[in-house]
């Protein structure tokens, strides 16, 4: 697509991630992808191929969408291993990498489990349809 239509396709693709649920969210994707098709068909088919990948984040509970769409957390994460092994410079061997990278995750998990919740296990409850993961053809069943 030119250009100058991204500003313009971006407004109506966004429009999915704005609906309360992942039945209205679903809707407006293939709406969008609809409208697309006419002009730009291969974006309307990347768009029917990457539906079920891009908004399985919408079954979960609303307040948790904000936490599984975003990579902050791991990129917090990946610089600070970058950090811990950037002072150490030259590794003897792969082991000792292997042990520097372990330490700081293993810190970084106990962290995380005595002070943080970053999801509050609490509104996984609020989940209570099968869903059908494509990828690996299971369904799961909530609580």
């Amino acid at each position: 697509m030119p250009k100058g239509q991204h500003t313009v396709v971006a407004a109506a693709i966004r429009q999915a991630f704005t609906q309360p649920d992942q039945k209205a969210a679903i809707e407006i994707w293939r709406h969008v992808a609809d409208q697309l098709r006419v002009r730009w068909p291969k974006l309307a088919a990347l768009m029917d191929e990457s539906e079920a990948d891009v908004l399985a984040y919408m079954a979960f509970p609303a307040q948790h969408r904000t936490k599984l769409h975003s990579t902050n957390p791991l990129e917090r994460l990946n610089k600070e291993v970058k950090r811990r092994a950037d002072v150490v410079g030259i590794f003897p061997n792969e082991d000792s990498i292997i042990r520097l990278i372990g330490a700081v995750l293993f810190e970084h998990n106990d962290d995380w489990q005595g002070q943080h919740r970053y999801m509050m296990v609490e509104a996984f409850s609020q989940i209570d349809t099968a869903q059908t993961d494509p990828l690996l053809s299971i369904t799961t069943q909530a609580a």
